[in-house]
């Protein structure tokens, strides 16, 4: 488990490539313009780290039973 941030869950690796993939897609499209949207990505991101934080909060109760 990698994790990003103190605050974010661990991620598997795959999540944080697709994290790192769409982190250099939003500092690309950063290049293009402050105007450029990026809601798209960011809400990817947003999907991933959800999902982790289940997993994690999943496997916290699994081993307090």
């Amino acid at each position: 488990m990698i994790r990003t941030h103190p605050n974010d869950p661990p991620l598997t690796s795959g999540e944080a490539a697709k994290v790192a993939w769409y982190i250099g897609r939003m500092a690309k499209r950063a290049i293009a313009g402050e105007d450029v949207y990026q809601g798209d990505l960011q809400a990817k991101v947003d999907r991933i780290l959800t999902t982790a934080r289940r997993r994690a909060d999943k496997a916290a109760a699994a081993a307090g039973k």
